[in-house]
């Protein structure tokens, strides 16, 4: 494990804030249908927080209760005024375990990915991104 670091973040309109200590070891990408319908992109990025070290810093989060290929429930939670995604867990056990959505947290240059899952789904012309032209602004 690395060293326990403290973020904070929130949804794109500020409704919904939060704060948590994470370890920056546990961030994932996932390319799963699911994540890739949640997100309306090829992939979702998260990190992994223990449910006691995540604390609201404003006002709750909506919540979209989804159903996995497994059957188990998996909690969705996000911002009822802008819809940005911002937790996910389980229920039983695994609601000791969230996922906190990358894009909402305020460090998120400093959480670098360490693993990918669920690659069978992944966009087929994902690795020919780098390649293509860039620029650093619209």
């Amino acid at each position: 494990m690395a060293e326990p670091m403290q973020i904070d973040g929130q949804c794109q309109c500020g409704h919904v804030a939060y704060r948590a200590v994470i370890d920056p070891d546990r961030v994932a990408i996932c390319h799963c249908t699911d994540c890739q319908q949640f997100t309306g992109s090829p992939y979702r990025v998260t990190v992994v927080a223990a449910r006691d070290d995540v604390e609201l810093t404003a006002h709750a989060p909506k919540l979209y209760t989804k159903h996995g290929e497994s059957g188990a429930k998996r909690l969705q939670y996000f911002c009822g005024e802008c819809g940005s995604p911002l937790f996910t867990t389980g229920e039983g056990e695994d609601a000791a375990v969230w996922g906190i959505r990358w894009g909402s947290v305020r460090q998120r240059e400093a959480l670098v990915p360490k693993k990918q899952k669920w690659c069978r789904s992944m966009a087929p012309w994902l690795a020919e991104v780098v390649d293509l032209p860039a620029s650093p602004g619209d």
